[in-house]
């Protein structure tokens, strides 16, 4: 006698939600708490990227949109509930260390990391992927990503004018009594005071919060809530293949492909685990997940927009009890519902995303703790990455003084043997470009 299937159609099918512990309400729940979490970057991406000279309203949509293919290729073929968007850091530096600091068209900018995305696919489906992870020290891994919260605090406080450059001092402290760094520490505030109380949505709405105050005392201007959908056509296909291969550029290559490896497995690996999706600690279906990741940059880079990557913000989404691919299929529909709010998007001020730049910084911060800062082989190089990414404003810089650093001093203190090929290789290369072509 066959037995009843369980309820919930196709979805309850295909999501497989009764094998898994929900269902379609909760999922939808889940989805919606994910999306107030990660929504802020449909407002912060393109303010970003459209100071490297690209189109604010492209970049709107090329970002919407891409993070809407991300998470439907993470929902519908590997079943993960996990968001995917444009990554805060890499669009950092796609603009400031690319873009305005190297001098480089965002059309190469593009380009590369078109390159990354097909690399990334390649190396997807193989076993080198898991070879590089590996090969690489857990110091450096958590650098890097210290490295890169500063990176994105210090951007955040210069977008508020609280710092300011100076040249006697590099940097220095500017005026606490202008309205826009006031309301930055407010919009902090905000943030900070919202998380501990697990509020949903703290980054979007203080976002929010302070560019309502902003219009109030007459600094800031309201474009509109709603309206058409901006064209794709400044940015769309608009990749620059004829000046990508030089060492520099090789090198940009190389920190999209390495920071977007090292965001996307911890990520997926993090959240899985804490939905209990792991098995004998090793995630099912991981090839698909890192397609769905691959997918994204490559068709960001045909739309117009930096990398994408796993969002760790998929946590609270999987904490309200997202289990399946569900999850991530409703946050992609959210994300597309997004498209007709550019106008309020552009009415934000640059002083009110600051503070969302701070917080995701100290979130960063968090791998710190982690380095074995009791060995000096060890604590040298993390701290020379996390260091230079900020002093030197350029994420490129300081994982190359994190890997030429880290090959000198085991060298020189006899440990040479314990440092992997892969990081010697990488080491000599940045080594060569900086001596014969500079920083």
């Amino acid at each position: 006698m066959s037995q009843t299937p369980p309820s919930g159609g196709f979805l309850e099918r295909y999501f497989k939600l009764s094998q898994n512990g929900t269902t379609v309400k909760t999922e939808a729940l889940a989805a919606l708490t994910t999306f107030l979490t990660m929504c802020y970057i449909v407002i912060v991406n393109p303010m970003i990227l459209s100071e490297s000279g690209m189109d604010h309203g492209a970049v709107f949509v090329a970002t919407c949109v891409t993070a809407a293919i991300g998470c439907f290729v993470m929902g519908v073929v590997a079943n993960y509930p996990i968001a995917l968007a444009p990554g805060m850091g890499l669009n950092a530096y796609f603009t400031y260390a690319v873009c305005l600091g190297m001098g480089v068209p965002w059309q190469t900018a593009l380009g590369a990391v078109f390159v990354s995305g097909l690399l990334f696919f390649a190396l997807s489906f193989s076993n080198i992927r898991e070879a590089l992870i590996n090969a690489i020290p857990m110091s450096l891994k958590l650098a890097i990503g210290a490295g890169i919260g500063l990176f994105l605090a210090l951007i955040g406080l210069k977008n508020a004018g609280i710092v300011v450059d100076s040249p006697a001092t590099l940097v220095a402290m500017g005026s606490l009594k202008e309205p826009a760094a006031l309301l930055a520490f407010l919009g902090l505030l905000l943030i900070a005071v919202m998380s501990h109380f697990k509020v949903r949505g703290a980054i979007i709405a203080s976002i929010l919060v302070v560019t309502v105050i902003a219009t109030a005392m007459g600094i800031n201007t309201i474009h509109g809530i709603v309206g058409p959908i901006p064209s794709m056509a400044p940015t769309f296909m608009q990749m620059n293949f004829s000046d990508l291969f030089t060492p520099a550029m090789v090198g940009v290559i190389f920190v999209f492909f390495l920071v977007d490896l090292f965001d996307s497995t911890g990520t997926l690996v993090g959240v899985s685990s804490r939905a209990g999706l792991l098995k004998d600690g090793k995630l099912p279906r991981l090839k698909r997940a890192l397609l769905a990741d691959s997918t994204a940059i490559t068709a960001g880079a045909v739309l117009g927009t930096s990398s994408s990557t796993p969002y760790i913000e998929s946590a609270s989404g999987v904490a309200a009890g997202g289990r399946t691919g569900l999850t991530a299929v409703i946050v992609g529909l959210l994300l597309l519902a997004c498209l007709f709010f550019e106008p309020l998007a552009r009415s934000v001020p640059a002083f009110a995303t600051a503070p969302a730049l701070i917080y995701v910084g100290v979130l960063m911060m968090h791998s710190i703790k982690n380095i074995d800062w009791e060995d000096i082989t060890e604590a040298l190089p993390a701290f020379l990455t996390i260091a230079f990414m900020p002093f030197t404003y350029s994420i490129a810089d300081g994982i190359a003084m994190g890997f030429i650093s880290y090959a000198l001093v085991k060298l020189f203190t006899g440990k040479a043997k314990t440092v992997p090929y892969m990081v010697w290789i990488v080491a000599v290369l940045w080594a060569l470009k900086f001596t014969f072509f500079g920083g």
